[in-house]
């Protein structure tokens, strides 16, 4: 007997990622550049935003301002 296909529910999530050279995103909460330097490796979070299950867009942040905006998306994942 075939099995039935389920359709999954996609939700927003929140992953922490090095902010690469050549970033041109702005953070979602202070509006500012998430800049890279190179001599320091400074971190983003980058969340995937769904809304009624359908993906909808991507909201970069800085780090510290992803923790002062309440963790909009949840603990991001490494």
């Amino acid at each position: 007997m075939a099995k039935a296909a389920t359709k999954t529910k996609w939700k927003s999530r929140a992953v922490t990622r090095l902010i690469e050279a050549g970033s041109m995103t702005e953070c979602a909460h202070c509006e500012e550049r998430v800049k890279f330097k190179a001599r320091e490796r400074h971190k983003q979070v980058i969340c995937n935003v769904y809304i009624d299950g359908r993906w909808d867009h991507v909201e970069h942040y800085h780090e510290p301002c992803y923790k002062e905006a309440g963790r909009p998306f949840g603990k991001p994942v490494d």
